[in-house]
């Protein structure tokens, strides 16, 4: 009887010692070890993540988007919160664009999950439907992916800035990203809370650049017909504004189609359109008398060890016939009255051997050395444009130093930064920011003459328009391939102000070894610029001062008796704004106004200024009808009314 019974304890005390066991480890577990089990538990059904923010727009000076970010959608649902599932289902399938049976199928799971993407005008009507989760996923659209591509730069995956603009502005555009507590169902999908958000996204500043739109298509478009035109390597056009240094446009492309910041990042030897920083030194320091004559040499002159030569050589020549006709040997001679200092000075005045400081990463800042390094050729070399090197953007501003009245302005790429809306307040206002004065206004005015006398009768006389004078200079150089000279290869370039009395636009156009018909800048990037400056006059809406353009008073207007497509190197007749009443009582010829259907408005205007008419504009998109119509013969000099409609889809 006795043993039964100590069976029995012992079972007993090893029953209490397993369930003190049990206990203790219950104990330790929901006790001790209780926080830690308890965030690995909701770790498996809870994870924290970081809520991005949306990145700042980037649009032009009149607000046309260019770069924006747009908020897309991934939808989950929790079959189990919806309080109609019928109506629920058919609601997020009307919303979806997904066929109802799927929809139904996919709520028989314990969750839902739809990719999409979907934009935020699909999912607003489910927006409050309890047990609809949205994740929301910023991406960075370009509107106009071509437009200034090289520019603006593009972001990487994870949306930080990469290149041009977009990692320049980076710090300025990217927002405070927020964090919240997303909840994940079992097969481990994440769908977002909103009470369970902890910190909310910061969105990022609006930048308001001082691009246009307009400007930068004209000028991408010109530039692409020219590479094409003369089976070019590549070229750069950059327009400037000399009274802010705001940049207008700034296009470059390669022979390949593809776009590089070249306008920014690349030099090149200018050559001749160099020039006129010569002139500036000898004006400056009154190193010319006016009238003052040098031989021309007959078109050649041995100096040192080298020969000068001269493509149009003059028997004599003044200084302003030295940049007429941009004769190497009159400004060599010139140039030697120049010290060494004094001329490395002037060129450093004018910004070049230094940065411009724009808002644009690895910029070039070109070559310039300093007098102790020339060999006895540099000063002669650089009066005429050579051992030295400059970007684009360099030269543009330089240009307008001498438009600013002697004033070298910072380039700039920003107008305006604003706040994130919905408030929108404006932080940061461009104001020019001088840099230093070049020159004095009563020699950058001489400097301005000199270069009209080179667009009217000189080098430039191919950029020039019939209605508007401008003030230009042409340069054409050897080109440096691999740190020499490649035989027959040349650089054209062309800088230009325009009108010539009170500039409102600096152009530099740049091409590189244009290879169909003539290398000179004369006949390459000249008529480049002139066909710009047709565009530009010709669109609705570009920076220009209208007003102020109006009290220009232009050439006399010559229209021949037939009417010929406009050839390259023919002036352009431009009649806008309308010419003086003496003008337009003199007595014209009729002609018949051109069949223009079907073409883009710009297109179109531009074919009726090349026939001597005036145009106004009714509609938009392309060409519907004209009135006059096509074929009837009416006076040259009269109006035209263009009537536009959108293009059929």
């Amino acid at each position: 009887m006795a043993r039964p019974l100590v069976r029995l304890q012992a079972i007993v005390g090893v029953m209490l010692l397993a369930l003190l066991v049990l206990l203790g480890r219950a104990a330790e577990v929901q006790v001790v070890q209780g926080h830690r089990w308890a965030a690995l538990a909701t770790a498996g059904r809870t994870e924290q993540v970081v809520l991005p923010a949306r990145r700042g727009a980037l649009s032009d000076r009149r607000g046309t988007p260019i770069a924006v970010t747009q908020e897309t959608y991934h939808v989950g649902i929790a079959p189990n919160e919806l309080k109609d599932p019928a109506g629920d289902a058919l609601a997020v399938a009307r919303a979806l664009r997904v066929p109802a049976p799927e929809v139904r199928r996919s709520l028989r799971q314990r969750y839902a999950y739809f990719g999409g993407p979907y934009g935020a005008a699909a999912v607003e009507p489910i927006r409050a439907l309890r047990g609809v989760h949205l994740e929301p996923v910023l991406n960075r659209f370009y509107p106009a992916p071509g437009l200034a591509g090289a520019v603006i730069g593009r972001v990487d995956d994870d949306g930080r800035g990469a290149s041009g603009l977009e990692r320049t502005l980076d710090s300025l555009v990217a927002g405070v990203p927020g964090a919240a507590v997303v909840l994940k169902d079992r097969a481990g999908r994440e769908y977002v809370s909103p009470a369970r958000v902890i910190a909310g996204p910061l969105a990022g500043n609006d930048v308001v650049l001082t691009l246009d739109a307009e400007l930068q298509e004209i000028a991408q478009r010109a530039l692409d017909e020219a590479l094409r035109r003369m089976d070019a390597d590549g070229g750069d056009v950059v327009m400037l504004d000399p009274a802010t240094g705001e940049l207008l446009a700034v296009a470059s492309r390669r022979r390949d189609g593809s776009a590089r910041p070249s306008a920014f990042t690349d030099t090149f030897e200018p050559g001749s359109v160099a020039k006129i920083f010569a002139a500036a030194g000898l004006l400056a320091l009154h190193r010319v008398l006016p009238g003052e004559r040098v031989s021309g040499e007959g078109g050649r002159w041995k100096l040192l060890d080298r020969t000068i030569v001269d493509e149009e050589p003059l028997p004599s020549l003044t200084l302003a016939d030295a940049i007429r006709v941009s004769s190497n040997i009159a400004l060599v001679k010139f140039a030697k009255r120049l010290e060494p200092a004094e001329q490395y000075g002037m060129l450093r005045d004018f910004g070049f051997g230094a940065p411009t400081g724009v808002e644009f990463p690895s910029e070039a800042t070109g070559r310039l050395r300093a007098p102790a390094q020339w060999t006895r050729p540099s000063a002669a070399s650089l009066a005429i444009g050579y051992e030295l090197s400059v970007t684009p953007l360099q030269l543009a501003a330089a240009y307008g130093a001498i438009a600013n009245d002697g004033v070298l302005l910072q380039p700039t790429l920003i107008r305006e930064i604003r706040s994130p809306p919905p408030g929108g307040s404006v932080l940061y206002r461009h104001r020019p920011e001088p840099v230093r004065r070049a020159v004095t206004p009563d020699v950058a005015r001489r400097l301005r003459e000199l270069l009209h006398g080179a667009a009217q009768r000189g080098t430039g006389e191919e950029g020039t328009l019939a209605t508007f004078q401008i003030a230009a200079k042409t340069g054409t150089a050897r080109r440096v391939v691999g740190g020499r000279y490649a035989p027959g290869e040349y650089t054209a370039s062309f800088a230009a102000l325009f009108p010539a009395d009170h500039p409102q636009l600096v152009v530099v156009v740049k091409i590189d070894n244009p290879r169909k018909g003539s290398y000179f800048a004369a006949h390459t990037a000249a008529p480049v610029t002139r066909a710009m400056l047709q565009q530009a006059l010709a669109a609705r809406q570009v920076a220009l001062d209208r007003a102020r353009l109006t009290d220009e008073t232009p050439v006399a207007l010559a229209t021949p008796a037939a009417a010929p497509e406009e050839e390259v190197g023919a002036p352009a007749v431009l009649p806008w704004p309308l010419p003086p009443d003496s003008a337009r009582a003199a007595p014209s010829t009729r002609r018949a106004v051109p069949d223009v259907t079907g073409l883009p408005l710009r297109d179109a205007v531009r074919t009726l200024h090349r026939r001597g008419f005036r145009v106004v504009l009714k509609g938009f998109g392309v060409t519907h009808h004209t009135w006059p119509a096509a074929g009837d013969s009416v006076a040259a000099g009269a109006t035209v009314t263009l009537f536009g409609s959108r293009p059929s889809p």
